[in-house]
């Protein structure tokens, strides 16, 4: 029932910068987060960011703190990526995810916790 398009990925060297975008379509609620995961070549697929559908609330894995930054537009339905300084370890296939829960739940970096996922945008980091 609900629709995720990934878009913004790309070639870049490292250092480069890249803003990805998720346009979300088809059933809304009032209570769910989005996220960002990115799986790159033999590894899982790992937490990347979340945000609350308030805005008002993020979580960044380790690895991105400091250098991504999530936001959304919910009157677009629209979540981003900003990501600076980017790193050859930050190749992967990039995708959003919608986990359906309150805003008082905690965010969660567990894929599992996600009900809907995009089809990803590939990003590449050449060094």
């Amino acid at each position: 029932q609900v629709q995720l398009v990934e878009s913004g990925g790309g070639l870049v060297q490292a250092g480069d910068s890249l803003r990805l975008s998720c346009a979300k379509s088809g059933r809304t609620f009032s209570s769910y987060a989005m996220g960002w995961f990115r799986q790159a070549p033999g590894k899982e697929r790992e937490f990347v960011a979340a945000i609350r559908r308030s805005g008002a609330g993020t979580y960044y894995a380790d690895s991105v703190k400091g250098r991504f930054t999530i936001s959304r537009d919910n009157a677009k339905n629209m979540v981003y990526l900003q990501m600076n300084s980017l790193k050859p370890e930050d190749t992967a296939v990039y995708y959003c995810a919608v986990d359906f829960i309150s805003e008082l739940s905690p965010l969660s970096p567990n894929p599992k916790n996600y009900d809907y996922w995009g089809q990803g945008t590939q990003v590449t980091v050449s060094s």
